[in-house]
Order: C-alpha cells, then structure tokens, then sequence
C-alpha cells in the first residue's frame, strides 16, 4: 500500500513507535464489546437493520453483558452518529476514495476513529484492539491497512482534525457544520432553515442530535400513575404530567412497563397528544380517530384519556402489522376503542363524524435522530416528495373526517419545513372552512415555542425529540 497522504498543513508528526506499539504483532484475539460494535454496523450496512432493534440480539448472541455491553452500545452508536466526520478524517489518511475500499474495511475503520477521536480509550489501545478485530474479520491482509490509516488518524486530536479537514464557517457554513457535527449537508440546510438562519442555534441543535436520548416512560392512563414510576427511581419529566425519565437500567424490568401500565415515550410525542385532548371542542363528543396509529404510543396515552371521559377510541394503521402493534398497545385498556388497518386517505370514516383527529404523519424522522444513530445516512432529500404528498393527502382526509367545531391534530417527527408548515400552508390554502389554533396555550410550561400557532420542540430547548404540531379546528 502506498503510504497515505499527509493532509494539506500538517504538523510534524511523532515517530510512530514512540506512541503506538507494532500492533500487527499482536496476536491477542478480537474482544466481544468491540465485536457486537463491528456486527451493529454491518448489520446496518447490508441488512437496512435499526440499530435499536439489532442490537440487542447481537449483545445477546455475542454474550455481551455489564459495562462491555454498555461500551459496545457507546462505540456502535457514537460511530453510527460520527459517520460523516470520521469518513472526512479518514479520506485524508487514505490513498484512494472512500467508496473503493471494503465495505466491512471502512466500518472497522470508522470504529478505530470513533476510539481514537470521541472515546477515552489509550491510541495504542484502540489502534491494537481493531486491528485484532480486522484481522479476525477481514483478513492480515486488510489489517495492515487499518493498522497503517488508524496510526495516521492517531496522530491529531478531534479538535485539530476538524481544524484541518472542516471548510471554513465563513465561507461554506453548511459544509462546515455537516463535517463538524456528522450530518449530511441537505440536513444542515432543513435544520438552519426551521431555525430562521441563526448559525450559533443550527449548531446546537445539530450537537443535541448526538447526544444519547434519555430513556424517557409514560404511564398509560387509566391503567397506570407517574407516581409509581417514581417511586422505582425514575424523574418526573418537566413538562408531561405523564411522563418520567429513568436514569439508567432496563425500562422492561419495571413491573409498570412489563404489565402494561407504561411505556417508552418521548416527552415531545407525550406533549403533542396532550396538547390535542386539551383543546376546547364545544358540545358532546362521541369518538376520536388516530388515522396513522402505529406503532401505538400515543395511541394508548390518547385512548386513556379519552376512555376517563366515555368517548369512544378508533385507530388505523395501513399496514396490518402496524395495527396489530396498536391492538397489542391497547389490550387490556379500559373503555371503548377498536383498531383497524385501513388507509388514512380513504374515506373510510363518514365525513364530519369525529370529534378529534390525531394524524401523526408518516415523515422522514428527522426529529428523532438521538434516538435512531443510522437514520441520518439512511434519508436522502429526494424521499421527501412522496413523503409530503402523503402527509397532505392524510390531513385532507382527517380535516374531511372531523365536525365542525372538531380539532385535528397534524404531527411530524420533523422539523423540515417542508413537512411541517408548508404541509399545512398547502393543505388549508385552498380551504375556507379550517383555522389554525395556537396550540401554545396547551403546552402548558413550555419554553421557547416561538410565535406560534404552531410550534416545534427541539432537542437543543426542550430535551424532547424535535416533534411538530399544528391543531386545526374544521370551521
């Protein structure tokens, strides 16, 4: 292999073994936290996995437990989220392109890079431990280039890599922020754009998405109490009287989790279906509609409420299996509620027969990228047209469904101004019968939302997944 190139204003750089043993003398083998990180990431690669939902059964699988299991979660995650800074190092350290490399090659190096830039591990150690990883992967072979390239990243810290590899924020800003915060550059743009411009905000609300998502509960009313989630150890969450956080430790082994009386949810996706129960409607309610209701969370948190004051409960998922997780969401809940697959842009539902709608849109996911480490390299800018033309098609037909004086809610795990605002600026444009309501006053507590009438929460103020939401009131 050629030796690679020193990036343009380099320092003189140290003699290697001054810093790092021979690590490809080394015959100790490849240690199982290191191994589930490596697995994680070509899962992600080759099989389009979650890497929430594989990882786990790859702990498992490699017996994986303690503190390695929650090193190995660190290490897949953070290398997950600092793809894209980690390839613009490791493109000034390597002979040839990126994309000419081994696919399984590139991911152990964007792991080493991960240790050696963002994690307190010792350079020699982590340069040692993936080249043992490489060479029980991939081959000798290929490990003597992953020695040679890991040794090169070793050489500078993350802040003078960025120095030497970020352009400028003076003269590309979008450029600067994609390489310093590890999102694409189409990603940037959305974000400062839903920001109006302001730079020091983009930045922070960039940072926050790589940042762990704290595992945060609601309890499931009618059937469970904050109060219980408390007193095994979680916090009251700021702004949902629903909601705690649990510090550390499995949500499943809580007793409430396990039998049903609570769930996994995001503070944001509790306040926005709050916030919908809370709206005024005048006159006598029946029924409520959740038109794309899966995977069920705010389903259940919805239907709860709805069933302490007699009104009826009617979710649909277009796809079977997605109301089968509704169905499994609401078992055992009390009132009345019925779950079916059918499509939210058929009027399957009689028109001005609901009393609240909840759409929680199908959307790119945006908002949520704490919590989905992949989902950033996964999205391309052009999903999003198919996208938006089926979130309006969906608020059309909840706006259609619901009375007049009814409410509708339109949700987006997005804060792309194309799926949220213009969404409804496109939809209700032509329409004399919908007015927006400030859905400010419904979020009661709640910092920083803005102007209103609709409103977008953020990691970087509120601590939530960056949800939208615009409450619409049919004329």
């Amino acid at each position: 292999m050629a030796a690679p190139r020193e990036p343009s204003g380099s320092t003189p750089r140290r003699p290697p073994r001054e810093r790092h043993p021979d690590t490809r003398r080394v015959q100790t083998p490849a240690d199982p936290a290191r191994r589930a990180a490596y697995e994680l990431l070509r899962a992600v690669a080759t099989r389009d996995a979650y890497a929430n939902l594989a990882l786990p059964s790859i702990l498992r699988d490699l017996r994986v437990v303690g503190r390695d299991a929650a090193f190995a979660t660190e290490l897949g995650y953070g290398t997950l989220r600092g793809r894209g800074t980690y390839d613009t190092v490791l493109a000034a350290c390597v002979d040839r392109p990126l994309d000419a490399l081994d696919p399984p090659v590139l991911d152990l190096l964007r792991l080493g890079a991960h240790q050696l830039l963002a994690m307190r591990v010792p350079s020699h150690a982590a340069v040692a431990t993936t080249v043992d990883l490489a060479r029980a992967t991939v081959g000798a072979g290929a490990s003597r280039l992953v020695n040679a390239v890991l040794r090169r990243v070793a050489d500078r810290d993350r802040d003078a890599w960025l120095a030497a590899v970020a352009p400028p924020l003076g003269r590309d800003p979008a450029a600067h922020l994609a390489v310093v915060h590890s999102h694409p550059r189409w990603i940037v743009a959305a974000v400062r754009a839903a920001l109006g411009g302001d730079l020091v905000e983009t930045a922070a609300a960039l940072a926050a998405d790589n940042e762990p998502a704290a595992v945060t509960l609601a309890a499931r009313p009618g059937r469970g109490t904050r109060a219980e989630l408390v007193d095994h150890g979680a916090e009251p969450t700021p702004y949902s009287a629903w909601g705690a956080t649990l510090s550390s430790g499995d949500p499943g082994g809580l007793e409430a989790v396990a039998q049903g009386r609570a769930q996994v949810q995001d503070e944001g996706s509790q306040l926005v279906a709050l916030a919908l129960a809370a709206v005024p409607v005048e006159g006598a309610e029946r029924v409520w509609l959740d038109v794309a209701a899966g995977p069920g969370g705010k389903a259940a948190l919805l239907q709860g409420i709805a069933a302490e004051r007699g009104i009826g409960y009617l979710a649909a998922d277009r796809a079977p299996h997605r109301a089968g997780m509704v169905r499994a969401a609401l078992a055992g809940a009390p009132g009345r509620w019925l779950v079916a697959a059918a499509d939210g842009r058929s009027p399957w539902t009689a028109e001005r027969s609901v009393d609240r709608v909840l759409l929680d849109a199908p959307c790119s996911g945006l908002g949520a990228l704490r919590r989905r480490p992949e989902a950033r390299w996964r999205r391309l800018a052009g999903d999003l047209p198919e996208l938006t033309r089926l979130q309006r098609d969906l608020l059309g037909t909840a706006l259609d469904a619901v009375r007049a004086g009814g409410v509708v809610a339109y949700v987006t795990c997005s804060p792309h101004p194309v799926e949220t605002r213009q969404v409804v600026d496109a939809v209700i444009g032509p329409r004399d019968d919908v007015e927006l309501v400030d859905a400010r006053p419904f979020l009661p507590g709640v910092p920083h939302l803005g102007p209103g009438p609709d409103v977008q929460l953020w990691p970087h103020r509120h601590g939530t997944d960056a949800m939208y939401l615009a409450l619409l009131r049919r004329a």
